[in-house]
């Protein structure tokens, strides 16, 4: 008799012990290579030259010049030394101003639409999966048994005469 409760005792440890050490998989992080980062970032398209632009800011007020990039969808990508250079040409620090929230809003906007594309491929993934998981799932049930195949667990179970 205690040789019984031994064995059990032991045979549920090491179930316990199989549950436990189950590996648990770390998330997978993907990143974005440098030329995969090259496609995604917005390239600046300059319509109205810098040139125009301190041309332009030494006859219009800020506002109808910023107005006017914004009418003629210019993006520019400068650096922070063209930027001072642009100021000490006389260009309003409004447009300056105006022209790097103009390329952060670009940035931010490809961004989150890189991202909202990859996280609708993974939801399509998922979904594909749960279907084939369905399809799977539908091969081995039986409208008249249910689960299985054993005609003691159907659905007229309780209804059998022993």
């Amino acid at each position: 008799m205690r040789s019984w409760i031994k064995l059990a005792g032991i045979s549920l440890l090491l179930m316990l012990a199989a549950c436990a050490t189950t590996p648990q998989q770390p998330p997978q992080i993907q990143r974005i290579s440098p030329e995969e980062l090259e496609q995604v970032m917005p390239k600046p398209v300059p319509n109205l030259t810098l040139e125009e632009i301190v041309h332009l800011s030494k006859n219009t007020p800020p506002e109808l010049l910023i107005e006017k990039i914004k009418a003629s969808n210019s993006q520019y990508d400068l650096t922070p030394s063209q930027v001072v250079d642009l100021s000490k040409k006389g260009v309003d620090a409004k447009v300056l101003d105006y022209i790097h929230a103009s390329r952060e809003q670009v940035l931010r906007d490809s961004f989150a639409d890189e991202i909202n594309k990859r996280e609708k491929a993974r939801l399509d993934e998922q979904e594909k999966l749960k279907r084939e998981y369905q399809l799977l799932y539908r091969q081995y049930y039986d409208p008249f048994w249910g689960y299985g195949c054993s005609p003691y667990f159907g659905p007229s179970f309780r209804y059998r005469r022993w």
